[in-house]
């Protein structure tokens, strides 16, 4: 009897969570290398809970046109994704060397955070660009910044790919960092655009949560990239004709294509002041 009831309670409980899961209040949000403009603000907040900043130059570009738009975009009602673009692999060399460029880009990442009025503790993410298996120099690099950001006294979040790699590995790059990450706290934000799970370029209220994104510890998804990646995304119907993602309320012509994010929160990042 007793084992009976304990196997009925431990069933109930795990049905409670289920649903409790799927009644989760989850939150739309939007990411883009260049800043929208001011003009735009309150265009994107009709659709949007918050938006992915930039801390240093966006990958591919020479500058930052984020800095010094906190305050705009905080008092235009968004919660923040708070980005740091990391190094490629050509650029580590050894593992000593990442370990220091590690450590000077945390520095670098945390400088620019109290620069732009972020509070301590906001979750910084360190843009992760290569998949697939993390190389002993990519580990190196990513664990010393880590690091680095949480002596400062912020949190660390990490960017990086949920899906299975291309080649016979198969591996998960969220995974792979989160298995030999210790005993360090990382917010993950995992990548995913293939459709299914991803819903594609789609605009829902209350969209999927990081979980379904396939990496059960996800606290962010990004389920759709600008331009639409066609070896990953080539499923997904509903993005624009010329591949890009472009939200309500703009036209293609405007040339604001964004990616779209899935949280658990309306300001992901902790990045607001008030």
């Amino acid at each position: 009897m007793g084992a009976s009831r304990s196997l009925g309670l431990s069933l109930f409980t795990a049905i409670l969570i289920a649903v409790l899961q799927s009644q989760a209040q989850t939150y739309l949000g939007f990411d883009r290398n260049e800043y929208p403009g001011d003009g735009n603000l309150k265009t994107l907040r009709q659709t949007f809970s918050y938006t992915g900043y930039w801390l240093n130059n966006p990958p591919g570009e020479k500058s930052n046109s984020w800095a010094g738009h906190r305050d705009v975009v905080e008092s235009a009602g968004f919660g923040f994704l708070v980005l740091f673009n990391g190094r490629l692999y050509a650029e580590l060399k050894s593992e000593t060397n990442a370990k220091r460029l590690g450590a000077s880009d945390a520095r670098r990442a945390v400088a620019s955070a109290l620069r732009e009025g972020f509070p301590r503790n906001t979750i910084i993410f360190l843009d992760q660009e290569q998949g697939g298996l993390m190389l002993p120099e990519q580990k190196a690099y990513i664990y010393a910044w880590v690091d680095g950001i949480t002596t400062a006294g912020f949190s660390a979040g990490i960017y990086c790919s949920g899906q299975p790699s291309p080649d016979e590995n198969k591996a998960v790059t969220a995974l792979d960092i989160q298995q030999n990450a210790g005993s360090r706290r990382i917010t993950y934000w995992a990548i995913n655009d293939a459709c299914p799970p991803s819903p594609g370029c789609g605009f829902a209220k209350n969209p999927p949560t990081p979980r379904e994104s396939g990496v059960d510890f996800a606290e962010v998804w990004q389920f759709a990239q600008s331009p639409q990646r066609k070896d990953v995304a080539a499923h997904c119907t509903n993005y624009s004709h010329d591949g890009n993602c472009y939200p309500p309320g703009t036209s293609a012509s405007q040339g604001l294509h964004i990616d779209l994010n899935s949280a658990t929160s309306a300001d992901p990042s902790r990045g607001r002041a008030h």
